[in-house]
């Protein structure tokens, strides 16, 4: 566990020194977009890895392989569409990550079971608030105009 966690702060470190990839002259031309794509131009100075040229992509930026695509928190990424993908999932492996196409109702129930397990959900912030505005009912609304006049 312990190689874990230095791994996890070496990959920090690396991402936080490695360069923003641009694609070759989209910093000149307003119609090329900034999305990387490799320069393949015979007469690219990007591509031949000449000086003052931005970096281009290359194997030695990666992360170390024991952590390459796992959550910070060191746990492996799980993207949940329904209840039923949340079993057989461990809580101290896997971190929950809901998918965007499941609507509040859905991903609250998805929130309750995974709290019930004990399983981290990587993003649980709008859902959590349509979750409490489901508990308010409209009773309880009328109750709080009456109690502010």
């Amino acid at each position: 566990m312990a190689e874990k966690e230095r791994l996890l702060k070496l990959r920090k470190k690396m991402t936080a020194k490695r360069p923003k990839f641009v694609r070759c002259e989209s910093w000149r031309y307003t119609r090329v977009k900034s999305t990387w794509k490799r320069p393949i131009g015979i007469d690219s100075r990007m591509r031949r890895k000449e000086k003052g040229v931005a970096r281009t992509v290359n194997v030695g930026y990666r992360g170390p392989k024991k952590v390459r695509g796992l959550h910070p928190t060191g746990l492996e990424e799980v993207l949940i569409h329904n209840l039923k993908e949340l079993e057989g999932l461990h809580r101290k492996k896997h971190i929950v990550k809901i998918a965007r196409t499941v609507g509040g109702a859905k991903a609250s129930k998805i929130i309750e079971k995974a709290d019930h397990m004990g399983i981290l959900i990587a993003n649980p912030g709008k859902y959590k608030m349509i979750e409490e505005e489901l508990l308010i009912t409209p009773e309880m609304r009328e109750l709080e105009e009456l109690t502010e006049e």
